[in-house]
């Protein structure tokens, strides 16, 4: 299995450098006897109430190239604290990052609290990808009732996004804006039909429409 070791300690003092030091050689051990490959070894000297740390981003885009599965702390509290730890942890556990600590000798024992607020998020956060499919579907029907048609606006949908202007029927806009659908209903629409655009877009481009 591969894995990313990571050490933080809180300031850049001199004297911090002895517990870094010390953390990366308990976390070598815990990888040697749990047969880990190590890729990369990370240590950062921040606050673990800030999220925004270089370290954590290294981190993270590790995981995301599926460079490496696992991760080793010293405990939890490397890893942040306060909401930043729990925030990390969701992002790891989404990711299907396993995490193992020098103070367990093996993977994170969360606590039931840290457990409880974890499902919490998750089911929120289900929840409001449902609303957010809810409403995309609730546009189309809508903007199909009012006459649009679908299969004339898939042409670019297997075309990735970037810097260029975005392209999409303008046309399809003013028929729907004119059947009384709202700006974000319309950009809901769009999205569901690959045309990734915000409301504010379509707002601005409409307004274009009539200036020219």
């Amino acid at each position: 299995m591969n894995t990313i070791i990571y050490c933080r300690v809180s300031t850049d003092k001199s004297t911090q450098e002895t517990s870094l030091k010390r953390q990366k050689e308990e976390l070598t051990e815990l990888a040697e006897r749990h047969h880990f490959t190590v890729i990369d070894y990370i240590e950062e000297q921040a606050s673990g109430y800030e999220i925004d740390r270089d370290g954590v981003f290294q981190m993270l885009d590790h995981f995301a190239s599926g460079n490496a599965d696992s991760l080793l702390i010293q405990d939890e509290t490397r890893l942040g604290r306060g909401n930043t730890k729990i925030a990390l942890f969701h992002q790891l556990q989404k990711m299907g990052i396993s995490i193992y600590t020098a103070l367990h000798d093996g993977e994170l024992e969360l606590s039931e609290s840290d457990s409880m607020v974890l499902q919490i998020v998750s089911i929120v956060e289900e929840y409001q990808r449902k609303i957010h499919n809810a409403k995309i579907k609730r546009g189309m029907k809508r903007a199909v009732d009012s006459g649009f048609d679908p299969s004339k606006n898939l042409t670019n949908r297997d075309k990735a996004p970037g810097k260029d202007r975005k392209q999409f029927p303008i046309e399809e806009v003013i028929r729907l804006r004119e059947n009384n659908m709202t700006f974000e209903e319309i950009a809901q629409t769009l999205k569901g039909l690959g045309h990734p655009v915000s409301k504010a877009t379509v707002h601005r481009r409409y307004q274009e429409y009539y200036k020219t």
